[in-house]
C-alpha cells in the first residue's frame, strides 16, 4: 500500500499477547484513517456500545492517517480513540508532536489495545519487534519522568506516549501525553489507558514511508505550502504569538468567556495574551513534525510559580486565566506545566475550577469543603487545585470528575459550562452564534475543533461572516464539520485549514495513496465519519435534547463588553442544521442519508 502502511497491531493486555493483521483496505479508503477509521474499528470490534468506558472491554486505539509522517503539510497528527469516560460518547482525541509519524515509520496504521493487564505494563515497538514490558517501576511517575526513563531503557530516539498520575487514578479528563508536551487531551482517553494498566507506548521506527506518485506528491505539497506561507494566520499570527494570539482578538469581540461564562469580556485580557507571553516568558517557538507555523511555545516562569515547559496555548490561557478571573500569566503557565506533567486536559481542568469558583462565591461551596479560598482571581488556589486534582487529593477528588458531575452533586448542574458533559472551550456562544451551534451539535461534547466557525466569524477565513447572524451558520457548520473530520482522519493539522481546504487535501491524499480522491469525495468521507459518530451517540442514548448548551447562554444576555446584551440563538438554528444534514426533525439520519453514505444503523 501507499500512504497507509497496511498493518494493524492488535494487543491483548489481559493475556499479554499480540498479533499483526492486514488493514481493512475498503474501510481505510472510505473512512481515511486516524479518527474516522479508528472509530469504525472500535464500533465493529467492541459491538456492545453500552460498555462501561473504564471496563476492560472498552478498546483503546492509537491511530495514524495516510498522510501522517509524510512530507504533507503539517502531517504530524494521530488520534487516540475509545469510549469516553467524561461523556459516554466516542472520544477521538487528536495530538501532534512526533509520536504519530514514528508509529508510521515502525510500520503501523493502528494499534488496538484490548482487555486489561494484570499489572502495569508498557508497549515497546521497534519496527517489527513488539514487546509488552513491566511498568511497575513507572507507576506513579509523571509523564516527564516516564518519558525520560523509557528513552533510557529503550532507545534515545524513540517516541513516547504515556499517562501521568491523573490517568492512573481515573481522573475523568486525564490526557495521553506524547513527546512530554503534546496532548491527546479531551474526553478522558488517559483514564481509559490507566484503567487498562497501560502506562506508556514507546516506539522506534526506521522503515520510512512510500507514496504512490512521488513527483505529483511533491508538487501538490509544494503548492499547499505556498498557500500556507501566504496566509496571515499560518505565516504570521501563529508563528509570532502561537494560538494565544486569539486572547485580545476574542476579547475585543466580546467573546472571551470570563468567570465561568458569566460574561464575555475580561478587563485584564492583555495580561494573559500571546503578545504578553512573547515579551515576558517565551524562550522559543516550536513546531510539530512537518510543521511550517511552529505555534508551540517553550516558556519559563520564575518566582512563586517557577517552572519550565511548553505552553500555554489559547484554550489553556483562557481556562486558567479569564475563565477563572486570573491575570497572572506565570500562574496560568505553571498550571499548564502541571497539566502536562500530571496528564490532564487543560480545558476541562480550568473550566471545572472556574465552576467551583462560582459555586464558592455563591456560597454553595464552603472553605471547609475546598480547604482554601476558591474565589475568582485566586491564582495560588487555582494552581494548587490542579495539583490536587491530578493526585485526587482533598477537594481535587471531586474536581477530578469534571464540572458537570461536580455542579450536579451540589444541585446546580446549570453552573457547569458543558455540552454533552464536556466543558466548552474559549468562545462565548452569545457573541459567536455559529460556535453555539457547533458546541451543541459536536459529537464528542463541547468542542471547538470539530468545525471551528471562529475562523469565518472572527478571522474572516475563508470569508467573513457576521458573528451575530444565524441564517447561514447551519450550512457553514455542516461543511466545516465534514471538512475537519477528513483533515483529522488524514493526519494533517487542523490549523492548515486556515489556508487550504478539500481540494488541497484531496490532491495530497490522491498522490500519496494512489486512490483518486476528489474534493467531493473528501467531503463525503467527512460526512460519513460525522454520521457514524452520530449513529453511535444515538445508539448509546443521546437524543436531540442533548444538542444544547447551558441555559445561561440562551437566556442570560452578556452583561458587559462589546457583545453586551446578546444571547445564543441556538433554538432557531438547530432545526435548520438537522435539515441541512439530511436528518429528521429529531436529529436522526434518514434512511436515504445512510444509504447515500453506505452506513447502517447501529
Amino acid at each position: 500500500m501507499y500512504g497507509w502502511t497496511g498493518n494493524v497491531l492488535r494487543v491483548n493486555l489481559t493475556d499479554g499477547t499480540f498479533r499483526k493483521e492486514p488493514l481493512r483496505v475498503k474501510d481505510a479508503e472510505a473512512f481515511i484513517g486516524a479518527r474516522g477509521l479508528a472509530s469504525k474499528y472500535w464500533i465493529d470490534d467492541v459491538k456492545d456500545l453500552s460498555v462501561d468506558p473504564l471496563s476492560p472491554r472498552n478498546n483503546l486505539l492509537f491511530a495514524t492517517g495516510p498522510l501522517t509522517g509524510t512530507l504533507a503539510t503539517s502531517g504530524g497528527r494521530y488520534e487516540v480513540v475509545c469510549k469516553a469516560p467524561l461523556t459516554g460518547a466516542l472520544a477521538a482525541s487528536n495530538s501532534g508532536g512526533y509520536f504519530g509519524p514514528e508509529l508510521k515509520y515502525a510500520g503501523y496504521d493502528l494499534i488496538i489495545f484490548e482487555g486489561k493487564a494484570p499489572k502495569p505494563v508498557y508497549l515497546y515497538i521497534y519496527n517489527d519487534s513488539v514487546e509488552i514490558r513491566d511498568a511497575s517501576a513507572l507507576w506513579g511517575k509523571t509523564t516527564h519522568e516516564t518519558t525520560d526513563a523509557l528513552l533510557a531503557e529503550t532507545d534515545p530516539d524513540a517516541k513516547v506516549a504515556c499517562i501521568g498520575p491523573a490517568g492512573e487514578k481515573g481522573v475523568l479528563f486525564a490526557a495521553v501525553i506524547n513527546d512530554k508536551h503534546r496532548a491527546a487531551g479531551r474526553s478522558g482517553v488517559g483514564a481509559v489507558m490507566g484503567s487498562k494498566n497501560l502506562k506508556a507506548v514507546a516506539v522506534r521506527g526506521t522503515k520510512g514511508l512510500k507514496v504512490a506518485d512521488p513527483a505529483a506528491f511533491l508538487k501538490v505539497v509544494g503548492e499547499a505550502r505556498k498557500k500556507l506561507a501566504a496566509n496571515p494566520v499560518t505565516s504570521a499570527g501563529l508563528p509570532a504569538y502561537g494560538t494565544n494570539v486569539l486572547v485580545n482578538i476574542l476579547n475585543q469581540a466580546g467573546g472571551l468567556p470570563t468567570r465561568n461564562f458569566q460574561t464575555g469580556h475580561f478587563e485584564e485580557a492583555d495580561a494573559i495574551s500571546g503578545e504578553t507571553l512573547a515579551s515576558t516568558l517565551l524562550v522559543t517557538k516550536k513546531g510539530c513534525a512537518g510543521c511550517t507555523s511552529a505555534c508551540g511555545r517553550v516558556s519559563k516562569t520564575t518566582g512563586q510559580f517557577a517552572g519550565s515547559g511548553e505552553g500555554p496555548e489559547y484554550e489553556t490561557a483562557w481556562s486558567f486565566g479569564a475563565d477563572c478571573g486570573i491575570s497572572d500569566l506565570s500562574a496560568v503557565t505553571k498550571a499548564n506545566f502541571l497539566c502536562n506533567e500530571l496528564g490532564i486536559d487543560t480545558i476541562t481542568m480550568g473550566s471545572t475550577i472556574a465552576c467551583a469558583m462560582e459555586l464558592f462565591e455563591k456560597g454553595i461551596l464552603t472553605k471547609e469543603e475546598t480547604g482554601m479560598d476558591l474565589s475568582f482571581g485566586n491564582a495560588a488556589a487555582m494552581v494548587e487545585m490542579v495539583k490536587k486534582t491530578g493526585l485526587r487529593e482533598g477537594f481535587g477528588d471531586k474536581l477530578a470528575l469534571g464540572s458537570w458531575r461536580l455542579a450536579s452533586s451540589y444541585g446546580h448542574a446549570e453552573l457547569s459550562m458543558t455540552a454533552k458533559k464536556q466543558e466548552m472551550p474559549a468562545y462565548d456562544p452569545r457573541a459567536l452564534q455559529g460556535m453555539g451551534l457547533e458546541y451543541a451539535t459536536s459529537n464528542r461534547g463541547g468542542c471547538h475543533v470539530r468545525g471551528y466557525l471562529t475562523s469565518p466569524e472572527i478571522l474572516g477565513l475563508p470569508q467573513k461572516l457576521d458573528p451575530d447572524s444565524i441564517e447561514e451558520k447551519p450550512a457553514w457548520l455542516k461543511a466545516f464539520q465534514d471538512l475537519t473530520a477528513s483533515f483529522d482522519s488524514s493526519g494533517l493539522c487542523l490549523f492548515t485549514t486556515f489556508a487550504i481546504g478539500a481540494e488541497e487535501l484531496a490532491a495530497q491524499m490522491a498522490a500519496a495513496t494512489g486512490v483518486p480522491y476528489t474534493a467531493e469525495q473528501v467531503m463525503k468521507a467527512g460526512e460519513r465519519i460525522w454520521n457514524l459518530e452520530r449513529l453511535f451517540n444515538l445508539a448509546v442514548g443521546f437524543t436531540s435534547a442533548d444538542d444544547t448548551i447551558p441555559s445561561r447562554l440562551m437566556n442570560e444576555p452578556i452583561p458587559t463588553g462589546p457583545a453586551k446584551g446578546k444571547i445564543s440563538r441556538l433554538p432557531e438554528m438547530l432545526p435548520r442544521y438537522y435539515e441541512v444534514r439530511g436528518w429528521d426533525e429529531s436529529g436522526v439520519p434518514t434512511d436515504a442519508k445512510l444509504a447515500e453514505l453506505g452506513l447502517a444503523r447501529l
